[in-house]
């Protein structure tokens, strides 16, 4: 397949700006739109779940051409136009009523809901083509089409801790370990996710209340559905239970968390803890994003924020890359550095953990 100089750079741009976006049910997606020339007319990227696909925000940026005009224009797209209803329409329709004549995207949506744009793009006289700087896509995304692949939700884990790696003090207390700044911007991360899952252990230590907050403690619009894994019973005054929209799932395989999830339509989990749940679902690499509050405390004793992995030599340490996806991977919160990172790809492991 030849592509233009043009094209290339294009489909760098969308996956630059596909990087805006951030990580959690849906893929990170950037799209450009060329005209008959090879000039950028266009950009647009997705935000988020619920927001307009990279698509359609380049359609909007676009703006009104004539059906004439269009069919020389061009998009360029970092993964093949969705063909499904979700919270918002179907690309690969949009793209066909729009009028544009082209489309290059770098690599299919294999899943199952969304796949099958290109076919109807072709459907409606639409020429299209694919495979430019396909493994520059696939790395973009790599974790979430891992994901997809094994039928579970993108997972996400938030730690907070001590310089030490410590979650809580030798007598149990652990709020706050981070400040005000780092916990209202956990509260952002916890807000993107469908659920959010936490340990028997934890409830009834703790008692969190597991919902999404601003600053004034004033809840968020959406809020995750809260979910506590383990056998022990949850009291019937946990603050969990809240307002009826919660569940338990009685394992203590991250697996079967997982599977139940995806079961109910969760497409992204957020991991809260505590350490033993953290540990399980890392240990079996179905940790698909890490956002990490690092707080200048040291401690000496204490909880540690995960536990055994059954790693014996530094040869086997897991290890982890920053992602910019969403935002700078470092960041300073008051006085506590927040992390994102993203698991590097480990030897030997089925594609049911993302490796």
């Amino acid at each position: 397949m030849t592509f233009t100089a043009a094209e290339r750079d294009a489909m760098a741009s969308a996956l630059g700006a596909a990087g805006r976006g951030v990580r959690g049910a849906n893929p990170l997606v950037g799209a450009v739109v060329l005209d008959a020339g090879g000039s950028v007319l266009a950009t647009g990227h997705h935000r988020g779940a619920g927001t307009p696909h990279a698509e359609a925000a380049a359609l909007a940026a676009l703006g009104p051409v004539p059906r004439s005009a269009a069919g020389e224009l061009t998009m360029v797209v970092t993964l093949e136009p969705c063909n499904h209803t979700g919270r918002t329409g179907p690309c690969a329709v949009a793209i066909a009523e729009s009028g544009i004549g082209r489309v290059v995207y770098a690599v299919a949506d294999g899943t199952d809901r969304a796949a099958g744009g290109a076919e109807y793009l072709a459907s409606r006289g639409v020429r299209v083509e694919a495979g430019l700087l396909a493994d520059e896509a696939r790395a973009l995304n790599r974790r979430w089409f891992a994901a997809r692949g094994a039928g579970r939700p993108f997972t996400t884990l938030h730690l907070a801790q001590t310089l030490d790696g410590r979650i809580a003090a030798a007598d149990g207390t652990s709020q706050w370990i981070t400040g005000p700044d780092a916990r209202r911007h956990s509260h952002g991360v916890r807000a993107l996710a469908e659920a959010i899952v936490v340990g028997t252990g934890t409830v009834l230590a703790d008692d969190p209340r597991l919902t999404a907050r601003d600053g004034d403690g004033t809840p968020l619009p959406r809020q995750p559905l809260r979910v506590v894994m383990g056998r022990r019973d949850v009291p019937a005054a946990a603050a969990v239970r809240g307002d009826g929209r919660w569940t338990q799932v009685r394992t203590r395989s991250p697996a079967d968390v997982l599977r139940e999830l995806a079961a109910r339509g969760i497409d992204h989990a957020m991991i809260e803890g505590g350490a033993g749940i953290a540990t399980a679902f890392l240990a079996e690499d179905l940790v698909d994003e890490l956002w990490l509050y690092q707080a200048p405390l040291l401690l000496g004793a204490g909880r540690p924020a995960v536990g055994d992995l059954g790693i014996g030599t530094l040869r086997d340490a897991v290890r982890w890359a920053p992602d910019d996806a969403g935002g700078p991977s470092h960041q300073r919160l008051g006085d506590d550095i927040a992390l994102h990172l993203t698991p590097m790809p480990r030897a030997g492991l089925s594609a049911a953990g993302g490796a």
